[in-house]
C-alpha cells in the first residue's frame, strides 16, 4: 500500500521552488539551473523509490523528512561542486553518489528507529566521506591536480550558510539593542522634559498675572463646565463653598478663558481636581445640624417653611429643633435625606 499522504512529486516541485529562491546570485544560469535540476529530480526519484517501497512501512512524515534531507543536501553538495572548479561533466556522478548515501543512510536509521539528531549527524558525516572520496578518485585519475582537489575539499555552502545566518543573527541582534537604547534614551529624554515642562507649567500657573494655583484649577474646571448642561453645571457647583461656585461661575463667563490657560496645564489640573472638589463628608447627625442651621443663615424662615408646608409634622418639627441646634427624632438617613431636599429646593 502506497504512503498515505504522501505526495512526492507536489513535494518534489516545491522543493526545487525552493531552490530556484536560494541559490546564490553570483552563478551562472546554466549553474543555477543544474542546481534546481538536480535537487528536483533526486528528490522526485526518492520519494517515488520510498512511496512505492511497501517494506518500508513509513508515514508521510518519515517519507518527507527523508526526501527534504535529499533535497538540502543536493542543494549544497552542488554548490560546492560549481565552486570547486571541476568540470561540469564530473557534477552528476559525484552528485548521484551522495544522493545514494543520504537515501541508504537515512532510510536505514529511520527504519533501526534512531533518533533525528543522531541521523542528521551520520547523514552529514557520510555525505562528507563520500564527497571527499569522490574528490580524490578525480585527482587519482588525472582529471583534477592537487590545488583543486583541495580547493573542492574546502568548499562547504552549508557552513557558509550556517555563519551567515548567525552573522544575521548578531547583526539583527546588535540593532534591536541599539533600538532599545534609543527607545530608552528617547523615553528618558520624554520624562525629563515632561518633568520640566510640568515645573515650568507650575511656575507660570503660580506666576502668571497673579493667578493661584487654585484658581488655575477652578478655571480649568469652568473650561470644562462650559461644555456641560446648565443642570449639570448647577448641579456641581452646588458642591462647592459659595466662594468658589461664584468664582467658577465667573471665569465661565470669561470671553478670553481658553486663551489664557494652556492645554497640558488644564490636563494636569483636572487629574489633581480630587484636591480642589469638596470631599463628601460623612453623614452624622451634626453635620446635618451644620447644614440646616447654614440654610438658616443664608435664607429666611418662612421662605423654608413654605419648602416644608406639605411636609409631615414630624418633618417640620425636626427642621424646627435644628433651628435651635437641636437634633430630633428623624432616622439619621432620613434626615440626610430632608436636608438636601431642602438644599435643592431653595
Amino acid at each position: 500500500m502506497a504512503i498515505e499522504g504522501f505526495d512526492y512529486k507536489g513535494f518534489a516541485e516545491n522543493m526545487a521552488g525552493q531552490a530556484r529562491e536560494l541559490v546564490p546570485a553570483d552563478l551562472k544560469d546554466f549553474e543555477k539551473d543544474y542546481i534546481v535540476k538536480t535537487l528536483g529530480n533526486f528528490t522526485m526519484l526518492a520519494g517515488e523509490a520510498l512511496y512505492n517501497d511497501e517494506s518500508l512501512k513509513l508515514n508521510a512524515e518519515q517519507a518527507v523528512f527523508i526526501t527534504q534531507i535529499i533535497a538540502e543536501w543536493s542543494f549544497h553538495k552542488s554548490i560546492d561542486l560549481i565552486h570547486s572548479g571541476i568540470l561540469p561533466q564530473y557534477w552528476d556522478s559525484i552528485m548521484q553518489k551522495i544522493a545514494f548515501t543520504i537515501f541508504e543512510v537515512a532510510k536505514q536509521a529511520i527504519m533501526r528507529n534512531i533518533p533525528q539528531d543522531q541521523l542528521l549527524q551520520a547523514v552529514e558525516h557520510h555525505v562528507i566521506k563520500v564527497y571527499k572520496q569522490s574528490i580524490e578518485e578525480l585527482e587519482q585519475k588525472g582529471v583534477i591536480d592537487e590545488d583543486t582537489k583541495n580547493k573542492a575539499e574546502s568548499q562547504s555552502n552549508i557552513d557558509a550558510m550556517a555563519q551567515q545566518a548567525q552573522e544575521e543573527q548578531r547583526r539583527l541582534q546588535q540593532e534591536a539593542a541599539a533600538q532599545e537604547a534609543s527607545a530608552k534614551a528617547e523615553s528618558l529624554q520624554r520624562e525629563e522634559n515632561k518633568a520640566r515642562n510640568k515645573s515650568e507649567r507650575s511656575s507660570v500657573s503660580n506666576q502668571y498675572d497673579g493667578v493661584t494655583n487654585r484658581q488655575m484649577k477652578l478655571m480649568s474646571l469652568a473650561l470644562v463646565l462650559k461644555l456641560l448642561s446648565q443642570d449639570k453645571v448647577t448641579t456641581i457647583l452646588n458642591k462647592f463653598d459659595s466662594d468658589e461656585s461664584l468664582a467658577i461661575s465667573q471665569y465661565m463667563n470669561m470671553a478670553d478663558l481658553e486663551a489664557r490657560l494652556d492645554g497640558d496645564l488644564v490636563a494636569d489640573c483636572l487629574k489633581d481636581m480630587r484636591d480642589v472638589l469638596p470631599v463628601k463628608r460623612k453623614l452624622s447627625k451634626e453635620n446635618v445640624i451644620t447644614d440646616l442651621k447654614d440654610l438658616y443663615a443664608n435664607n429666611s424662615r418662612e421662605k423654608i417653611e413654605r419648602i416644608l408646608k406639605n411636609e409631615r409634622p414630624k418633618i417640620k418639627r425636626f427642621v424646627s429643633q435644628a433651628y435651635d441646634g437641636e437634633y430630633g427624632d428623624l432616622p439619621l438617613h432620613v434626615a440626610g435625606v430632608v436636608t438636601e431636599y431642602i438644599k435643592e429646593s431653595l
